[in-house]
This record gives C-alpha cells, structure tokens and sequence, in this order.
C-alpha cells in the first residue's frame, strides 16, 4: 500500500497545478478601460513595432486596454484622486492573453533576435532575460494587472519617471534610489533625480490607496489586490468587447 502514496500525491500536485494555470476563453467579466475611466489615455506598445520584441504581439487585435470589472472601477478611483492632483493615467498594457505571454517566451528563447536590445536592455546579455525576466505565465492575463504611468496635464507630457516602460534593469525596481514604503529619497550617482523619484511615488501611493499592490521589478506594475480570477489565465485576444 506505501506505494500507491507516491502516484497519489503525484496525482494531487499536478491536480494543483492544473488549477493555478486554469485558462478560459470567457470575456464576460471584462471591460475597456476607457469606457470605464474616460479620462485614461492609451498608448498599447504591444500592438505596435515599440516594444522590447519589435514587433506586434500576438493576440492584441485591437489598440486597446482592458481589465475585469472590479480592477476597472479601482482604477477609475485612483483617475480621479490623481487628476484632482493635474495628473491623468496613461495606459500601456492590462489584460495580455496567453498567446502574447507565448510569443514573448519565443522571442526570449531565439538569442540572435537583439533588434530592440539598445532600447531596453542595454546592459543584460539576452539569455538572462528568459526565465529570470520572462515567464511563461503572467499576472496580466488573469485581468486584474495594469502597467501604466502619469500624464502631467500642466505640461502636457508624461511625467518623468527617470526611465521607460518595459526597461530591463534594476532602474526599474519602485527601491532604486529610494524607499518607496516610507518616501525617502537616497541619491546616487547616475541615478534618479529627487523629482523623478516623487514622482513614482505620486503614482504608487495612488495606486495602493485604492486596493492595488506594487510589484518591486517594476515601478508602472501594479495588481489589484482582492483580484477576482486569482487562479485563472484568460486566453481571449485584446479587442473592444461586445456590449
């Protein structure tokens, strides 16, 4: 009888892991974002060539954002404290479907493909990038995940955050050059200046207050805390849902 232990339990963990990894195809839940929070602006790098790959990511049909219900009405809370601040939210990224998670995890593996390198991953040789930088599942695609940063409305431009979306480095880390848990501010050479540290802050802090947490790889990451598919990976493509 001892043996039929190993099997059993070989039988529960992949049960276990079937669950974390449960994909489905229902949009039902989901939203535009902007017809959620109207004041949000887009600029979609996945359905373009400006991208750390270099070209158009599978499965985003459509330059649009979406995210399920729940995020969405989150994130219009956060829009509405920070243009009170002369702030809107700029989108680049929400719901990503499996199929784009896959095509990143392809390119990670074809080492001769550098086309984007100079742009966002200067410093990293291209072999550490997959599995250390790239997965082959993301948060993204469970709907509750946004990558996003400030507009200054008095400038007319994007906030300087000190660096790009999808830069591949520890400038990206929400720590660089600072605490984001208490505010203070640490200087060092080559590294952000005071002003672009607050104003990471100014968006993380939004961000938090209104149910979302940080991910500390990434300064414009954040996930909604309470999400409401915390084990299932959504495989439609990006485009406007039918109302």
């Amino acid at each position: 009888m001892k043996r039929l232990l190993i099997p059993v339990a070989l039988a529960a963990a992949l049960l276990s892991a079937c669950k974390a990894y449960d994909p489905t195809a229902d949009s039902s839940d989901f939203v535009n974002i902007t017809d959620v929070v109207p004041d949000a602006l887009l600029e979609i790098r996945y359905h373009s060539s400006y991208n750390f790959v270099g070209s158009r990511i599978d499965g985003y049909y459509e330059p649009t954002a979406l995210l399920c219900r729940e995020a969405a009405d989150s994130l219009k809370a956060v829009s509405d404290e920070l243009l009170e601040q002369g702030y809107r939210l700029k989108i680049y990224d929400a719901y990503r479907p499996q199929m784009g998670v896959d095509h990143f995890v392809r390119w990670g593996k074809d080492l001769e493909d550098t086309l984007m390198k100079r742009y966002f991953y200067p410093m990293l040789d291209k072999s550490v990038l997959f599995p250390d930088y790239i997965a082959i599942h993301s948060g993204h695609s469970r709907g509750s995940t946004v990558d996003l940063t400030l507009f200054d409305m008095a400038t007319g431009k994007e906030a300087d955050m000190g660096g790009t979306f999808d830069w591949f480095g520890i400038e990206s880390h929400p720590d660089y050059c600072g605490d984001p848990e208490t505010g203070e501010y640490k200087p060092q050479e080559g590294g952000l200046t005071a002003e672009q540290f607050a104003n990471r802050l100014i968006l993380r802090d939004a961000m938090l207050s209104h149910g979302f947490k940080p991910y500390d790889c990434e300064w414009w990451h954040f996930t909604l805390k309470n999400e409401p598919y915390p084990d299932t990976y959504f495989t439609f493509p990006v485009k406007r849902p039918k109302k």
